[in-house]
């Protein structure tokens, strides 16, 4: 099976998992522990940020929020992240942890002569999730638009992506402030905040796949994670001819699996057993059984005939192992330009 093709938004599904497309209720908070802050705090913090990640950072209002990703000269995702700037001098990183120590580190290598310090300052914050009734109220309705960022106490709220019908935000407060020592005990648990995540289809990568994807494998672009008239940053060329030149051949889709998944599973078409086809990026458990999954792959085997299956079966009997089911994606895709 060939894995060459074109992107497009008009994609066909192998199958569609219906039963696995409604609305278990979600509501509350969530105390999001496995995340991470890095504050860049200086005169040229956003500048020096602008110019090292994919979104732009100059033109953000304050407070304003963007999602974008720090990517390797090749193109490739080290990290992917929510950047905060609360201020002109202030700019708030908010990443998995997993990835944090090695992006830190990183970034810190180019800082040069630049008037910025950055800092890993996770303890001095609180990160929480917000669902449904517990975003708060100048995000709350339904036209506000992603990544609309308001003040929240002596902290910040983010709208994120909705997720099965739901609204989202991110919720960042200083660790000592009375705002956040007020903040209603979570009641959600981080796993049900992660299957979220995942059917909202914008997920962050983690540290077994940093490294591996262009931003358009994870349908970036699509998700305002990407910006095509910023300038340059390391990878820029890359990103760039990916998308004007037309020549995806991998993006993300939403997928079911009846058994559980791990990001870094490699995924497998019937057609072609030996070769995977995708990588599974993040996965949670579905409330009501199986797990879900956000899976880069190519786009020709989502609209090949047959089947797709996870890793770690025997690949001598694929029609034995659970079979994955595409799900429709929440949002639409940037067509290649």
């Amino acid at each position: 099976m060939s894995a060459d093709s074109t992107a497009s938004s008009n994609h066909t599904p192998v199958s569609a998992a219906a039963t696995h497309s409604g609305t278990p209720t979600a509501q509350g908070v969530a105390l999001l522990e496995h995340w991470g802050v890095i504050q860049a705090q200086g005169p040229e913090a956003a500048h020096f940020l602008h110019q090292q990640l994919t979104n732009d950072l100059l033109l953000l209002g304050e407070p304003g929020a963007r999602l974008l990703a720090y990517c390797s000269a090749k193109g490739r995702m080290l990290a992917t992240m929510v950047a905060l700037k609360p201020d002109a001098q202030t700019v708030l990183l908010l990443l998995p942890r997993d990835v944090l120590p090695a992006t830190l580190k990183r970034l810190s290598m180019f800082v040069l002569r630049a008037k910025v310090k950055l800092t890993d300052a996770t303890a001095s914050f609180r990160l929480l999730g917000c669902v449904g009734h517990a975003v708060p109220e100048p995000l709350a309705g339904p036209g506000v638009a992603a990544w609309a960022t308001a003040v929240s106490g002596q902290g910040w709220a983010v709208r994120l992506p909705g997720s099965m019908g739901q609204a989202r935000a991110l919720l960042c407060q200083p660790s000592g402030s009375a705002e956040a020592q007020a903040l209603p005990a979570p009641n959600l648990s981080a796993a049900t905040w992660d299957w979220l995540e995942v059917r909202s289809g914008v997920v962050h990568i983690g540290a077994a796949l940093a490294d591996a994807l262009v931003p358009q494998m994870l349908n970036y672009e699509s998700v305002g994670g990407v910006n095509f008239k910023k300038g340059c940053y390391p990878g820029q060329e890359v990103v760039a001819r990916s998308q004007f030149r037309g020549t995806l051949k991998r993006r993300a889709f939403v997928a079911h699996s009846p058994a559980a998944l791990a990001a870094g599973q490699e995924v497998f078409h019937s057609a072609d057993t030996e070769q995977p086809c995708g990588v599974v990026v993040a996965a949670a458990a579905h409330p009501e059984g199986g797990w879900d999954a956000v899976v880069s792959m190519q786009i020709a085997a989502a609209e090949a005939d047959g089947f797709l299956f996870a890793g770690g079966a025997d690949h001598s009997q694929p029609s034995s192992a659970p079979r994955l089911e595409l799900l429709p994606l929440p949002y639409a895709l940037l067509d290649d330009i």
